[in-house]
């Protein structure tokens, strides 16, 4: 089977081109060999590890869907179907603009929580040039308070906790208290420990669901620390608002307009680069 490996600021991702996908209708999102006609026995679990396969955080398949550029299928590392990846999508994009099937800069794709926007643009200062994804995702109202704590869906749920310094926070330690605990155990929760740097940047680390472990970066979870974290200062104003957002993997910008009317954050937008790494051959089965 052949695959191509990107990763998003260290969240790493196995992309397959499925699109010769037989019966297309009667595909299941719940079964993995429905998805891949192509190839028998595959394990996304083992794909995933990081000595007896590929080793990434999750898989993608790239697909036909009318209307779109394409759609887009993701899997976490434990082998089940998960929601929206923002790394994740930022990744396939750059993946459909190596393979040709973008018909400009302006891409339209579908995933499992609904269409998708997304700029596919280079990035010239680089000496090898990566690509640089600005991905729209879901728009954000509702947001709930656990004591000085918060809880946002942007695509994947979220819980978000803020620190006075998360690089001395024993990360598996304490995001198993929450994401175990009585309240999010049988659906699980990404958990996010931010630091606020000051009035415009935070540090994020975050332990995923499905991963079971901290990943180097998680869009989604960068997405949700910002809102939470100018949600917090109780200072939003009708307007264009900007979080420079700094992970073990690198840099992330989450921009978004805050409408004070509707009291809900649109145009969310992730932005940061999608970097090829390797691509290759595997036997499977």
């Amino acid at each position: 089977m052949h695959f191509v490996k990107y990763h998003g600021t260290g969240n790493d991702f196995i992309l397959i081109d499925n699109r010769e996908l037989i019966d297309y209708e009667e595909r299941s999102y719940d079964d993995f060999d429905n998805l891949i006609r192509k190839y028998d026995n595959i394990d996304v679990k083992t794909l995933c590890h990081p000595k007896f396969g590929i080793g990434a955080d999750g898989l993608m398949l790239l697909q036909d869907v009318e209307g779109y550029d394409f759609e887009m299928v993701y899997y976490n590392s434990d082998g089940n179907i998960s929601t929206m990846c923002g790394n994740g999508g930022r990744c396939i994009v750059a993946f459909a603009g190596e393979l040709g099937i973008l018909k400009s800069e302006k891409v339209k794709f579908l995933a499992i929580d609904g269409p998708h926007e997304a700029l596919y643009l280079p990035d010239f200062s680089k000496e090898k040039v990566n690509k640089i994804v600005e991905l729209q995702l879901k728009n954000v109202k509702e947001i709930i308070r656990e004591g000085n704590d918060f809880v946002i869906d942007t695509g994947s749920p979220h819980y978000v906790q803020f620190v006075e310094n998360v690089n001395e926070i024993e990360i598996i330690k304490e995001a198993h208290l929450i994401r175990y605990g009585e309240k999010y155990k049988a659906e699980g929760i990404n958990v996010n420990f931010v630091e606020i740097i000051d009035q415009q940047t935070i540090n994020v680390r975050t332990y995923e669901r499905g991963v079971e472990n901290e990943t180097l970066s998680c869009g989604t979870g960068v997405t949700a620390s910002s809102i939470a974290f100018l949600s917090k200062q109780n200072k939003l104003t009708t307007g264009i608002h900007s979080v420079k957002v700094n992970t073990p993997g690198g840099a992330l910008q989450v921009r978004f307009f805050y409408s004070s009317l509707d009291n809900e954050f649109q145009n969310v937008t992730l932005i940061g680069p999608a970097v090829k790494v390797f691509e290759g051959e595997i036997e499977i089965g």
